[in-house]
């Protein structure tokens, strides 16, 4: 939910004479490869008569029926909200609370044809939340997650339990403590792009201690990327090796947490899969260099309320030789901040054009007298963006100071001068009017050639013999130094172990 909404609830729910209270609201489902969210969208406040507080809460019927006509209207599905203003923490549900949602999910689910969402608030502001089929019972969710300029999660310690630090982590565990670090560690990240600075990031984030962090790129490493992607190496471009091949094998070898799960997906964010994937996640990097691809960020940002940090970097040389300028912008994309659109990141007419693949089009850019985006790149000043986006980042989750994400920043490398760009929401933004729709969102994504043709030709060359051999033997030296590492093990790392998630890595 956003920040917003959860504040009006919490307002309702936790009276100031300590009873109870209840209300409604409706959701958007939001659907991924492998996890489905339900997205607030409005709240359904009881009228006179509907609901009765006497210490404990109760309500009509008729308000049921009420609030999930409403939401059918729209595609919705409903959510009981109700508190519990004299605990803390993550709520199990008493013996009332369960006959209550249950005795309602049959008629949620029937009016809607999506099932019931239960939510329980404690008097911490702690919210905790599960899903009802009436047939079967409840399942409770893994977490509650509330978006805005800054990103307060709430974790069902038995589904999500917080890592135990591990000694690699001491001195970031001192910035922020242990409570921090717990609600970092679990925290779902994606980066979407694993170029120059793409690959930086995921490398910091889970020597930070980040435990679940994917990768998503189609692209092969080639030689025209060595003189900036950390780690890639001129075998590797002979190998035709993927990005998230480059990155898982980076990533494996300075994780620093006990059990990290490690995931590589070999799509483009612009394809369905790809977009799916993307939603099973709490925090999005966007790294892309395309502006469909930041089309489709930007929309799951406020559709799917799931943060991103985007940045980017851009280079100005003299026609003849030389540096005008470079500049470095980082954001982050949530409600109460502009979108990428608002604040200038993307272009209606360019994303079109992108989508169109008319940028995958030499001939055309060339007739129409256009200019494709920007790839101009240095690993001098990439560095600069990732500590941009980090800094965004650790401003979301962290809120030092309690203030969150600033509007966006633009550094002039020129002027010296860091810029506080202030951009407001246009009154027409079709992102923003889209927020909380879920599934019910416009489609952006479909199927991507290029990413198709990257994937065709890497296959291609993984099939000749010379590149099958070079890769077995890469491979065989790969599991050396894995099994060098495991000797140097200490007992208490050879105890943790080590595991990786799936993701189509090529």
């Amino acid at each position: 939910m956003t920040r917003e909404l959860e504040a009006r609830a919490r307002g309702h729910l936790l009276r100031p004479d300590g009873q109870e209270d209840v209300c409604l609201a409706t959701y958007a489902p939001s659907t991924g490869e492998r996890r489905t969210t339900g997205v607030l969208t409005d709240l359904v406040l009881p009228l006179d008569g509907e609901r009765s507080v006497h210490g404990n809460a109760s309500f009509s019927g008729r308000y049921v029926v009420r609030a999930a006509s409403q939401a059918a209207e729209h595609g919705r599905g409903i959510a009981l909200l109700h508190s519990h203003p004299e605990s803390t923490g993550w709520q199990e549900m008493s013996g009332v609370d369960r006959d209550t949602e249950h005795s309602y999910a049959r008629v949620a689910e029937t009016i809607t044809g999506h099932p019931l969402v239960g939510l329980t608030v404690a008097a911490d502001a702690t919210w905790s939340a599960r899903f009802w089929d009436s047939e079967h019972g409840h399942r409770d969710a893994e977490s509650v997650r509330i978006t805005g300029t800054a990103l307060r999660v709430c974790w069902n310690g038995r589904l999500r339990p917080p890592p135990a630090p591990t000694s690699a982590q001491v001195r970031t565990v001192s910035a922020w403590g242990e409570a921090v670090q717990a609600d970092l560690a679990r925290l779902r990240v994606l980066v979407v792009g694993v170029g120059t600075v793409g690959l930086d990031l995921a490398i910091r984030l889970v020597q930070a201690g980040a435990q679940d962090v994917s990768v998503m790129d189609f692209d092969t490493v080639e030689e025209v990327n060595l003189d900036r992607l950390l780690t890639a190496t001129r075998t590797d471009a002979a190998l035709f090796r993927s990005k998230i091949h480059v990155a898982l094998r980076a990533m494996r070898a300075a994780t620093t947490a006990a059990k990290p799960v490690l995931s590589g997906y070999d799509l483009s964010i612009c394809e369905p899969q790809g977009q799916r994937t993307a939603l099973d996640h709490d925090v999005i990097f966007s790294c892309v260099d395309r502006p469909w691809a930041r089309a489709v960020l930007n929309q799951l940002a406020y559709s799917d309320l799931i943060p991103v940090i985007d940045g980017g970097l851009a280079l100005e040389p003299f026609p003849n030789g030389g540096m005008r300028n470079a500049t470095w912008r980082a954001h982050v994309v949530t409600p109460g901040r502009p979108c990428l659109q608002c604040n200038g990141q993307i272009d209606g007419a360019q994303v079109a054009r992108d989508r169109a693949g008319l940028f995958d089009d030499t001939t055309y850019i060339r007739t129409a007298g256009l200019k494709a985006p920007s790839r101009e790149n240095v690993s001098l000043l990439a560095p600069s963006v990732t500590a941009s986006m980090l800094a965004q980042f650790v401003s979301l989750a962290v809120t030092p100071g309690g203030l969150g994400a600033p509007d966006p920043l633009r550094f002039s490398l020129s002027t010296h001068t860091l810029e506080h760009m202030p951009v407001e929401t246009l009154a027409t933004c079709p992102y923003e009017q889209a927020t909380g729709w879920g599934d019910r969102r416009p489609t952006l994504a479909k199927h991507h050639p290029a990413a198709e043709a990257a994937r065709r030709q890497r296959e291609t060359h993984a099939r000749t013999g010379r590149v099958r051999a070079g890769r077995v033997f890469q491979n065989l030296i790969g599991l050396g130094s894995v099994a060098i590492q495991r000797l140097l093990a200490t007992d208490t790392d050879r105890d943790v172990g080590m595991s990786e998630g799936s993701g189509g890595v090529a």
